[in-house]
């Protein structure tokens, strides 16, 4: 059996992970979505808690999956999960750089290596802090996060 992981923040979770994490479920026997405390992003939308259930909501149908949280290197989960790989999203070049220096050194810790999968067209534009902007001003975020998600944004923001 292969088990990749896909670590993140996903604050919040959008629909251009939900492409990632489709399209690893293609690969993989099972795919664990890790919910990563960054201590370099001091102010977060939601909690650790609030955004592992709501991935839970958007991927409960996909018996492939599990989700679990995590504040510790991403080496450490995946070793702890069994992971044969790591999977990250890729939108655009600049997103490259820095996860290629995080796939070396998380190779280097491991000897796990990195799967990086783009996604498509349609998504490689969203970024979960111009969704927190949005929503912050009122705007329709619909089309960017999968229903369980925007529920919550609702109710956080308001209609």
């Amino acid at each position: 059996m292969t088990t990749a992981l896909f670590p993140g923040s996903f604050d919040p979770f959008h629909n251009g992970h939900l492409e990632v994490v489709e399209r690893a479920i293609r690969l993989f026997d099972e795919v664990v979505v890790a919910v990563v405390r960054n201590p370099q992003k001091s102010e977060t939308l939601f909690s650790v808690t609030e955004r592992e259930e709501m991935i839970k909501e958007s991927l409960g149908h996909h018996e492939k999956v599990r989700t679990v949280s995590m504040s510790t290197l991403v080496v450490d989960v995946a070793l702890t999960v069994g992971a044969d790989i790591i999977v990250k999203g890729l939108r655009a070049v600049s997103d490259f750089d820095n996860e290629l220096q995080m796939a070396q050194m998380n190779k280097q810790l491991s000897g796990i290596d990195t799967l990086f999968i783009p996604t498509g067209s349609t998504h490689s534009f969203i970024a979960s802090r111009l969704i927190r902007e949005i929503a912050r001003y009122g705007g329709d975020v619909s089309a960017f996060v999968p229903d369980a998600v925007l529920s919550k944004m609702k109710g956080r923001f308001g209609e």
